[in-house]
């Protein structure tokens, strides 16, 4: 089976550092595992690898989709299956990053994707994508929560199309789309490293990385995804829908600024919960805390590259 790293954690922990000081190490190569960075031309408000970084390693899975066109996972579990096998090809370390946990999760074959009934229906889905449009995704989410619980807290924030997709195959054929889902069966032999700190230490780091966006031209990307369909997956991109309002001039700069700060908080929260409760083989260290932690996570994948 397949060796694969996996580094996992919520934004603004680290992941980005580590994952080239591995493949600098194991001569590896990245993958990236996250939802927003395949867009091209939505660098500062994803946190992508910026070029320098990504010239220290190779990358994969960046800037492999127009901002118009609504990717799917199954689409990113094709391209991610091809882009490890390449790299193996090449007797490189294939190191996935990221903190798209269904992602992460369709990818390992932990959540397979499931084999969803044709249920087409445009006025629903139009419906129900106005009202996030309108009232925010919450609405959304409680009226899942209501018919699939299970589903509701697998689906990460921001992910609009899935949460309705999941009310839609749930409420017309009268079974939860959860009850849908596959068998399980893991597709790599994996090493999962997950990187968390102390909260208020997280939040500060989210708050300065803000701070560091807001004077590095996000402004200008969130004006760029203003133009953007309204239902495509990037409007709704935690990073930029905070910024709108400001733009249009009916709120404040200080007021975007920590309405984004706030969102980023939250989905920091929710991805850590998210992942204590969907994965049971994490390897959790704090390296922003104890940056000697770095030797037991190489001192795990030598063990690891050994067995």
């Amino acid at each position: 089976m397949q060796k694969l790293v996996v580094i996992v954690g919520p934004t603004a922990v680290g992941k980005t550092a580590l994952s080239i000081k591995i493949a600098k190490q194991f001569n590896g190569e990245i993958v990236s595992g996250d939802s927003m960075q395949i867009y091209r031309g939505l660098d500062i408000g994803t946190a992508k690898a910026t070029s320098v970084e990504q010239g220290q390693a190779p990358h994969h899975l960046i800037d492999i989709a127009d901002p118009t066109e609504n990717y799917s996972a199954a689409k990113f579990v094709q391209a991610a299956q091809k882009a490890i096998d390449e790299i193996a090809s090449r007797g490189k370390l294939p190191i996935l990053v990221g903190g798209t946990g269904f992602y992460v999760q369709a990818l390992l074959g932990d959540r397979p994707l499931a084999v969803v009934p044709d249920v087409l229906d445009p006025e629903f889905v139009a419906h129900w994508t106005q009202i996030a449009h309108e009232e925010g995704e919450e609405t959304v989410r409680s009226a899942l929560k209501a018919v699939d619980p299970i589903s509701e807290a697998r689906i990460l924030p921001g992910q609009i199309r899935r949460l309705i997709r999941a009310l839609l195959v749930s409420t017309h054929t009268g079974h939860p789309f959860s009850s849908l889902q596959p068998e399980s069966k893991r597709r790599y032999d994996a090493s999962i490293i997950g990187l968390t700190t102390e909260r208020s230490i997280l939040y500060d780091r989210i708050n300065q990385r803000v701070d560091l966006m807001m004077t590095t031209g996000i402004l200008d990307e969130a004006k760029f995804v203003q133009t953007l369909p309204a239902d495509s997956t990037a409007q709704r991109a935690i990073g930029y829908k905070e910024l709108f309002d400001y733009l249009a001039g009916v709120s404040s700069y200080k007021d975007a600024v920590a309405k984004l700060k706030q969102n980023s908080r939250r989905y920091a929260k929710r991805q850590m919960t998210w992942f204590n409760n969907q994965f049971t083989d994490i390897h959790w260290y704090d390296i922003v805390q104890s940056p000697d932690q770095l030797d037991q996570i190489l001192d795990q994948l030598n063990e690891f590259m050994l067995e």
